[in-house]
C-alpha cells in the first residue's frame, strides 16, 4: 500500500508498465467533471471508476481485496478515511472472479485506519486488504484500475 500527495504521483510511474497511462489520466483530466461510472483509458488494462461514496462508519465498510487489478484511489471532493490490513493477516474469503473482489464480513475492522485528503492518493496492490470510503459526508472519488 502507498499513501502520498498527488504532487508526487509521477514518482510511481515505474512500478508497473501501465502506471504511466493511469497517472497521465489522473494528472491531465478534469477530475471534478468526470461522469460517474466507468471512464475508459485503455480497455480492460486501465480504466477509471468514478463514484460517490455515501456516508459510512468503519463498522459499515467491508474489507476487500482484488487479484486482477491494482487500485489507485483519489478522493476528489473531500477527505475520506481508509482502512488497511495486509492480506497475509486476513482469513480466507470467497472471491468473485467476475467482480475481482473478495469481501470480508461487514463489522470486521481493518488493522489500521488513515485519512486521505483530496490532495492525496492511495495505491492498493493485490496483497493489500482495504476498506475504502469511510466518511461522515458524501465524497466523490476516482478509482483507477490497473490490470496486474
Amino acid at each position: 500500500m502507498i499513501l502520498d500527495s498527488i504532487k508526487n504521483l509521477r514518482n510511481y510511474e515505474g512500478l508497473h508498465p501501465n502506471f504511466k497511462k493511469a497517472i497521465d489520466f489522473l494528472l491531465n483530466s478534469d477530475l471534478q467533471n468526470l461522469p460517474l461510472g466507468r471512464n475508459e483509458i485503455c480497455g480492460d488494462e486501465v480504466f477509471a471508476n468514478v463514484m460517490e461514496a455515501k456516508p459510512r462508519g468503519k463498522e459499515e465498510v467491508p474489507l476487500e481485496v482484488h487479484r486482477k487489478y491494482i487500485d489507485i484511489q483519489v478522493p476528489i471532493s473531500g477527505d475520506e478515511v481508509m482502512g488497511y490490513t495486509p492480506l497475509e493477516q486476513l482469513p480466507a474469503a470467497d472471491y468473485s472472479e467476475e467482480n475481482d473482489v473478495a469481501l470480508y464480513p461487514v463489522g470486521m475492522l481493518a488493522a489500521s485506519y488513515f485519512e486521505v485528503k483530496n490532495s492525496m492518493f492511495t495505491i492498493f496492490f493485490p496483497q493489500d486488504g482495504h476498506a475504502p470510503a469511510v466518511t461522515p459526508v458524501p465524497v466523490k472519488k476516482i478509482i483507477v484500475k490497473i490490470a496486474v
